[in-house]
């Protein structure tokens, strides 16, 4: 999985980063301070693999990962080229989802871009862009399939659907909110529009603010009407604090949380609303060698999710032996568990759930 953290100058994008990262990219109170894009990739948090791995004593645990890619600061424009547009929207094509940092937090040491702080505002700044250059692809997508359509009657199907795109983009709405068939919304995929991908709001609050409710906290409150509408997703979070929470030790991060009332981190609640948006779930191997999550999209039938170990495994496939970590872990071993019955013999049409753990047998 791979996000794309973006948002205007000064919101507190590079912050958040750094501290989900602890990759260390600048951050400074001017505009543009992130260039290039910087990128790190980050363990996903799941307490099982630590259970799972002493279970089997085993040598070696590793984790699913998220990439975040912290992406320039975006003014008005951007769609044209100004500032460093071009070189944003292209950032955001490449990734699965956005990450949209919005500053719900007064600081007059902190410098915003328009002079005030003003969440749904930020985040049509930035829609338009997205939108202004989805329309312009559109739009030549469409010369060029109505050229072609003299020779191929095929592409009638792709014109009626950009006609669609079109209609929605211009009444300033996303690509993602319009109203599709199945086989179109397939058909968008592959016109990598970029007002078409998933959307997390990261609400950015004051320290103070840490711990409130959304109802409470007016700006916020406006803003996650606003992701409602639009399909999306939504988090509160304290750049700052998560700032604070990356220098600290797990023990030490567990007590400060529960401190601050929060159950989870920043870099919890993004993981969760990730998966939920990009519809993913995470099933696991383990053994005495490696204990290991995967992350596939939920309704990966089980060759599919073999695949994902190695290409053979799907080839191959015969089988899938497949127990439910809860009951694996009351069992207290795979032998018990087998011994109750609690292990099943799954075939090619398995659809693969959220926290098995398999053996997949193959043949090649």
């Amino acid at each position: 999985m791979k996000l794309g953290i973006v948002g205007l100058p000064n919101v507190g994008k590079s912050t958040l980063f750094n501290a989900i990262t602890r990759a260390g990219a600048e951050a400074a109170n001017y505009p543009f301070c992130t260039i290039d894009p910087n990128v790190g990739v980050v363990a996903v948090p799941d307490p099982r693999l630590k259970v799972l791995g002493d279970l089997y004593d085993t040598e070696k645990i590793t984790p699913a990962v998220i990439e975040f890619v912290d992406i320039a600061g975006l003014v008005r424009g951007a769609s044209r080229g100004e500032g460093l547009g071009n070189k944003f929207l292209s950032h955001i094509r490449e990734v699965d989802a956005i990450v949209h940092v919005v500053r719900c937090f007064e600081d007059p040491n902190v410098v915003h871009v328009d002079g005030s702080v003003d969440p749904l505002r930020d985040v049509e700044t930035i829609q338009l862009e997205l939108i202004l250059s989805d329309l312009e692809a559109v739009e030549k997508r469409m010369d060029r399939a109505r050229k072609a359509l003299k020779g191929d009657k095929s592409q009638q199907g792709l014109i009626d659907l950009l006609e669609k795109l079109k209609k929605v983009l211009e009444e300033g709405k996303s690509a993602r909110v319009a109203d599709l068939s199945d086989e179109e919304r397939e058909m968008m995929d592959e016109l990598f529009l970029l007002s078409s991908k998933p959307v997390i709001y990261a609400a950015n609050i004051a320290e103070g603010d840490v711990g409130k409710a959304i109802d409470e906290l007016p700006p916020v409150k406006a803003l996650n009407d606003y992701a409602q509408q639009e399909h999306s997703g939504l988090i509160t979070i304290s750049a700052q604090i998560e700032s604070e929470i990356s220098q600290m030790e797990d023990d030490e991060k567990q007590l400060f949380l529960e401190e601050l009332g929060l159950k989870e981190s920043g870099l919890d609640q993004l993981v969760t609303a990730g998966y939920a948006l990009l519809g993913l779930i995470s099933y696991l191997t383990a053994g005495k060698k490696e204990v290991r999550a995967w992350t596939i999209t939920k309704g990966t039938k089980a060759p599919q999710a073999a695949g994902k170990i190695h290409t053979d495994f799907e080839k191959g496939f015969i089988r899938a032996e497949i127990v439910n970590y809860d009951d694996l872990i009351a069992c207290g071993s795979m032998t018990a568990a087998r011994e109750k019955g609690l292990v099943r013999s799954e075939g090619r049409d398995y659809v693969m759930q959220e926290g098995d753990v398999v053996l997949f047998r193959f043949n090649v």
